[in-house]
């Protein structure tokens, strides 16, 4: 699974893109919002792309270009954000959400440079942005401009 968010203006418009892939089956999937970050968008991107999956047990190597994201998981951040209760941290409603559609799945993280000519994650961009200019913006309901 390839994931990409993006944000204009950040906070701003904003958008995510997934590409599923496995054996021969492919599946896309984006959605824009009108008020959102960036960061919102790489998260939500992931949440999004593992609970498209439609079996639990699924093996499911994450390729993302967002630190953010990838090293909260796999430095061990995650998991003292969750014993503090999230005190002080941005996005406690979708970390909470990740971590509740993660435990369904073996979830293993790549960070890859964006930008690079990925073929996949150049996609994941394209659909962010394009969802992001979308008619018909959805709210960002647990984006709170105060956070």
């Amino acid at each position: 699974m390839y994931t990409d968010g993006a944000a204009r203006g950040n906070p701003g418009p904003g958008g995510y893109g997934v590409v599923l892939m496995s054996g021969e089956h492919r599946k896309e999937l984006s959605a824009g919002y009108k008020l959102t970050t960036n960061n919102r968008m790489e998260l939500m991107a992931v949440i999004a792309g593992l609970e498209a999956l439609k079996t639990d047990g699924c093996d499911v190597t994450v390729y993302t270009d967002s630190k953010y994201v990838s090293d909260a998981v796999t430095k061990g951040w995650l998991r003292q954000w969750q014993v503090k209760r999230f005190k002080g941290k941005k996005n406690p409603d979708l970390w909470i959400r990740y971590l509740d559609v993660s435990k369904k799945h073996t979830v293993r993280f790549v960070w890859v440079k964006g930008h690079a000519n990925i073929p996949e994650n150049e996609r994941c961009d394209r659909l962010a942005v394009e969802a992001s200019e979308a008619p018909g913006l959805i709210t960002d309901e647990g984006y709170n401009i105060e956070q």
